[in-house]
């Protein structure tokens, strides 16, 4: 049994925050104001001062910022090449020898959903789905397949399973080793089966549970509207097989990036297993690949005009980076305070952070075991997804497991790895349907139908990891 550990006003402060938060994100508001309240009263009940107060709101987030700052330069990054490939027709070259293979709606269905999955690994979702979705959608829709069941192909591999274990870009298991104090290749290691587990029984679940209606009704050819047409997607367009490029011959610079992309990105692969790289390793090696081909497809493609568009492509990709990560710092620069940030951030080196107290004072006070412990981090990893940001809630699910882990003698990257699955297919997202949207839009079906179809074959795999986990545990 721990040591006795002392609550002071600081501790219950910052359980209330938390306990706010999340009932924030129940209500599907939006908590970054939440935060900065909560950080304002933190420094000025823990430093003592109004002013206290006010410099702890800036440092919180300036030290949140400094943890994120290698996953922001990352996405930027391969978000430039994705631009890129997209500008030069080469995202069109990747993707049609696929619809060659397209015979029929099951075998599509699985063709779209592990080109969805592969690409998410290096490019991420959000580019992705336009990148996948956008071209080889009317192809799939062509050889039979529903479009909501299309839609579950793209969403399950892609923003769930892919998203959630995120082993090359590697940005959410390093936010959830940040919080939780540990390398970020512990979690793809020790949580690796859990990955997979959760992955596996979601998207098979979801293909037997739908089998029977992934023909679009007995339509072989029933279209597709291009979504730029109606605004839908946030500016993501279904242009599909009506590009020039799939009628025009292509341009040299267009097929030899093609070429090139999955050939060098392969090649990264290789090398990074057989020099055993990962963490901030790998992530550097994904990175400057991305760059690297950015700028030469940049200069292939556009000659005298190619400093011009690599200055664009890099600052595109910054303002999607930072849009999507500007709230999860802030949010970020809260549950930081709850673990080992608390003294960078406030100075105070009494204790290791106050999550991990209150942690030690529940195992003192209340039954807590390994199972029990996983069973929370499914629940609060869920919850804290319900605001329709896999990431945001990854800070406290991390530092969770630090707390769960050093007052249960669990598995730390278990644990987290367990917080990372819950929050990214929650808020990823594949169940509430306000993260739905991107997808949805593309493949012209409602977010509410495309999350009641999701839901089942999610939570069929929500179950067959959490008893993976006691497994491990125990």
């Amino acid at each position: 049994m721990p040591e006795a550990i002392a609550i002071t006003p600081l501790h219950i402060l910052y359980l209330a925050g938390v306990i706010v938060i999340l009932a924030v994100m129940i209500m599907r508001k939006d908590t970054p104001a939440v935060c900065i309240a909560f950080l304002f009263l933190l420094g000025a009940v823990g430093l003592g001062s109004i002013s206290g107060g006010i410099q702890v709101v800036f440092k919180a987030i300036l030290y949140a910022a400094t943890q994120f700052m290698e996953v922001i330069a990352t996405i930027a990054l391969v978000t430039a090449l994705s631009k890129c490939l997209t500008d030069l027709g080469s995202d069109y070259l990747l993707m049609t020898p696929m619809a060659r293979v397209m015979k029929t709606p099951a075998l599509t269905w699985w063709i779209l959903g592990l080109t969805m999955f592969l690409f998410s690994l290096f490019l991420w979702p959000s580019p992705s789905v336009a990148l996948v979705g956008a071209i080889m959608l009317p192809f799939a829709i062509r050889a039979g397949l529903n479009p909501l069941c299309a839609a579950m192909a793209l969403n399950l591999f892609g923003h769930g399973f892919a998203l959630s274990y995120d082993p090359v870009i590697q940005g959410a298991p390093a936010i959830s080793a940040g919080a939780a104090g540990i390398p970020t290749s512990a979690i793809l290691t020790e949580g690796k089966y859990l990955f997979w587990i959760m992955g596996v029984v979601t998207v098979l679940a979801a293909f037997f549970l739908n089998r029977k209606q992934l023909p679009a009704s007995g339509q072989t050819s029933p279209g597709i509207r291009p979504a730029a047409e109606d605004g839908a997607g946030g500016g993501i367009s279904a242009r599909g097989n009506t590009r020039p490029e799939a009628s025009a011959r292509p341009a040299p610079a267009a097929v030899l990036l093609a070429v090139l992309t999955p050939l060098v990105f392969l090649a990264d692969i290789i090398f990074m297993a057989v020099f055993h790289l990962s963490g901030g390793e790998a992530t550097s090696i994904v990175s400057g690949t991305a760059v690297l081909l950015m700028c030469t497809g940049a200069v292939l493609g556009f000659g005298k005009k190619s400093l011009e568009k690599i200055t664009e492509y890099l600052t595109d990709g910054f303002l999607f980076a930072v849009r999507i990560f500007a709230p999860v710092m802030v949010i970020g620069a809260f549950f930081f305070l709850g673990g080992e940030g608390i003294q960078a951030i406030m100075g105070i080196t009494e204790t290791s952070g106050i999550m991990n107290d209150w942690a030690l004072w529940l195992a003192r006070h209340a039954p807590l075991n390994p199972c029990a412990a996983a069973f929370l981090q499914l629940v609060v990893g869920g919850l804290t997804g319900l605001d329709g940001s896999g990431f945001s809630g990854l800070p406290l699910t991390g530092s969770l497991a630090a707390t769960f882990g050093s007052a249960t003698g669990a598995s730390v990257p278990v644990l987290a790895a367990l917080g990372q699955i819950s929050a990214v297919f929650v808020g990823g997202g594949t169940i509430v349907p306000w993260g739905l949207i991107p997808v949805a839009a593309i493949c012209q079906v409602s977010p509410l139908e495309l999350a009641r179809k999701n839901l089942l074959p999610v939570f069929l795999g929500f179950a067959a990891v959490f008893l993976c986990a006691c497994f491990i545990l125990f």
